[in-house]
């Protein structure tokens, strides 16, 4: 067994980092969120790392999706091991050529980062919509519900797929598991190496399509023989569960982490059980500490083998004492009597004398954030004389009534367990920043740590927040961080749009970026902020990274400078440890760019710590916030829908705010009522300087200057104020 390394990534590295080791081609096509799959294979086969065989993997980048699967079709009838990485619409193309790869007995391996297909609209998020429509085409589906998981099952997928000629689907929650960062001990390469079976592979290559040994496949068949030669199949589907039971055990030997085709965790003798896969499994498990503790007998059953559905390995992990189950699934099958993992579930219990109670609900679609509160209320659901059925969870349906009661979110972090929240605009580097911190704290200590980041669809100039948490234990909370210990707001403007102090706790910890001075700061802090500190004690800190990054020459990039500032007042590591990694992170990233760019990078470190503490009055807290009376007179759409999803509170809207645009229909001209406020400078037409070349106009992002070329008449009858020059006569080319 190898030595024991960490390393602090994503989901979608864990994945590409064995993938890398099973493939000698991968055939690929970029989309949201698996492309960092195939570019982590692309960039080490590019800087000549070796698999399992001591070659480097030949990575073909395709047209499409579905020329990227039927490059894969072709790779593997060669003899060749061959992988690639998809998802959603992605996913969709390539299921022509699944069917028949998996009918050929190819053991080839899709990764998948299960995203939304579209539907009444398009999501780029996720759930698990993508992998349930190929649920018919042969392939074996793995599930992984966490980074660590993904790092640890990647290979059984390979394996298992190479030893049972079944080609492997493995997939995972797009966005939350993929792109999530945890601290996880990586596989080795001599350890998987040791479980290939060699015999399959020769037996693979052999079997491949060879001038020197001719043979016809892929004829036409007609209905005399069609239907014997697809049930000949079957026996290589019955040998899977077992195949992967079997190197399931040797991974928990190498990890000492118990993997199964379906694993139980909770009390031995629990009543009622929730069944599901992907990541609300590590969420589910905290609920279930939470509960046990409290003397409930609860319980959960990941599945990590979906299909083939292997009853034996179900009953081998299932209580005896259950009575009730709750089948959880991320995905909606409109008209059907239950999602499928649900029908699955009732099907297994068919020939048994004594039924559980079985019900199903659905979670999560579109990353819907899925935390411990809605868990509990799935859990209080089944306590019920009549539990709901076919229920929803973290919604409202006040149409069809579907939904669970919303519970209050509850904390069911491990102690010790430290949670950080940043909001920043797209593009202005808090994500990367963030990322670097993340990498500083999992690489240069003991603590476990993750990341999590949350994007607009506007992306580059959207709202951008970053959820952190750090601890001394492995962190399984595959949700945003909802009761942080510490807020920054590195976007002045959105002090009075969102409530980015909701849920900071007690004495918790507020790090502004604000362009005025201290005095000025109190006095632009809106009523029911200045309240929430003086009641809650929070330690309330500002910097001027704005004013700091003009100064020092780096323009708006004020990430660097707001990262230094988190480590001053944070203090989850020594401020001299964190400013020493800081400063070697950026000769890592910039040093290519020249001195002059790490020199300003430097002095961003060393300005970043200079926080500025303000007191927060304590006649704050007896602050009466009045709510004010709204008399514009706007759309019910801008009102009603509209403004609470620009204030990030879209999540508490009913599903009777969509009755009438149910088929994704919205009304046209509503950016007219978005005024976002981002830019920190506004623009200034300086008429001394003007040559009427109408530029400004042309480049301003935000039309904040707009040239009209007037009459003398029109002039005279101009707004008070209105600033003119004579008009030059040729001049206005552009209008």
């Amino acid at each position: 067994m190898g030595k024991k390394q960490f390393i602090t990534c994503d989901g979608n590295q864990a994945a590409s980092h064995v993938a890398y080791m099973f493939s000698e081609v991968a055939c690929i096509y970029p989309i949201t969120p698996s492309s960092t799959m195939a570019e982590y294979v692309d960039e080490w086969s590019a800087n000549g790392l070796k698999n399992i065989f001591g070659e480097q993997v030949k990575v073909m980048e395709m047209q499409s999706e579905a020329g990227a699967a039927g490059a894969l079709h072709g790779t593997l009838q060669t003899g060749s091991l061959c992988t690639t990485f998809t998802a959603s619409q992605g996913l969709l193309l390539m299921i022509p050529n699944m069917y028949k790869i998996a009918a050929e007995l190819l053991p080839g391996v899709f990764h998948v980062s299960a995203r939304t297909i579209a539907t009444h609209a398009l999501s780029i998020f996720g759930d698990h919509s993508d992998i349930y429509a190929t649920r018919q085409t042969g392939f074996a589906l793995m599930a992984s519900g966490s980074v660590q998981e993904i790092m640890d099952l990647a290979g059984v997928a390979h394996l298992s797929a190479i030893k049972t000629r079944i080609p492997f689907l493995h997939f995972f929650d797009g966005f939350r598991s993929s792109a999530e960062v945890q601290k996880i001990e990586v596989m080795q390469m001599e350890d998987l190496k040791k479980l290939l079976d060699m015999e399959a592979l020769n037996r693979f290559r052999n079997n491949a399509m060879n001038p020197e040994r001719p043979v016809t496949r892929g004829s036409a068949q007609n209905p005399d023989i069609f239907f014997q030669a697809k049930e000949s199949i079957n026996r290589f589907y019955l040998a899977i569960p077992d195949v992967v039971n079997d190197y399931m055990s040797e991974i928990s030997k190498i990890t000492g982490r118990e993997y199964k085709p379906f694993t139980y965790y909770g009390a031995p003798d629990a009543e009622n059980i929730i069944i599901a896969m992907g990541s609300v499994t590590e969420t589910t498990k905290e609920v279930i500490d939470y509960l046990r503790n409290k003397g409930e007998k609860v319980g959960l059953i990941s599945v990590h083998l979906y299909r083939p559905f292997s009853s034996k390995y179900f009953f081998n992990v299932f209580p005896k004492s259950v009575k009730r189950i709750t089948v959880l699934e991320r995905t909606k099958e409109p008209g059907a009597p239950g999602e499928p993992l649900y029908l699955d579930i009732k099907d297994a219990f068919y020939n048994c004398s004594q039924k559980p109670l079985i019900i199903g609900g659905r979670y999560g679609l579109s990353s819907k954030d899925t935390t411990p509160s809605q868990i509990l209320s799935v859990f209080e659901n089944m306590k019920l004389k009549e539990p709901k059925n076919q229920f929803t969870v973290g919604i409202v349906d006040d149409v069809t009534f579907t939904s669970l009661p919303v519970l209050p979110e509850i904390n069911v972090a491990l102690p010790g367990t430290y949670s950080a929240k940043f909001y920043g605009l797209g593009s202005d580097g808090t994500v990367g920043a963030n990322k670097n911190s993340i990498k500083i704290i999992g690489d240069n200590t003991n603590k476990y740590c993750q990341a999590y980041f949350a994007y607009d669809s506007k992306k580059s100039g959207g709202v951008t927040t970053s959820h952190l948490r750090f601890g001394d234990k492995p962190i399984r909370s595959p949700y945003l961080v909802i009761t942080p210990d510490f807020v920054a707001c590195h976007v002045p403007s959105y002090l009075d749009k969102y409530d980015m102090l909701k849920g900071l706790k007690k004495n918790g910890i507020f790090l502004l970026n604000s362009i005025w001075d201290a005095e000025e700061t109190k006095n632009r802090l809106p009523d029911y902020m200045k309240k929430y500190m003086a009641e809650n004690n929070i330690n309330f800190y500002i910097i001027n990274a704005t004013s700091i990054a003009e100064e020092i020459g780096l323009g708006t990039r004020t990430n660097t400078i707001m990262q230094a500032a988190f480590f001053k007042v944070a203090n989850v590591i020594p401020y001299e440890q964190a400013e020493d990694e800081m400063k070697k992170a950026i000769n890592k990233t910039y040093g290519r760019k020249g001195e002059n760019v790490v020199k300003m990078n430097y002095a961003a470190v060393d300005r970043g710590g200079q926080v500025t503490k303000v007191d927060v009055p304590a006649e704050w807290a007896n602050i009466v916030v009045k709510k004010e009376e709204d008399t514009r007179d706007i759309p019910a759409f801008v009102r009603e829908v509209m403004e609470p999803m620009l204030a990030m509170k879209g999540d508490d809207l009913p599903v009777s705010a969509f009755v009438g645009r149910e088929d994704g229909t919205f009304p046209s001209g509503t950016t007219a009522y978005e005024k976002r406020g981002i830019a920190v400078n506004v623009p200034e037409w300086q008429a001394g300087e003007c040559i009427q070349c109408n530029q400004c106009s042309y480049v301003c992002p935000h039309a904040a200057i707009r040239p009209f070329l007037l009459t003398e008449d029109e002039a005279a009858n101009a707004p008070a104020g209105t600033q003119t020059i004579q008009g030059i006569p040729g001049a206005l080319k552009a209008y």
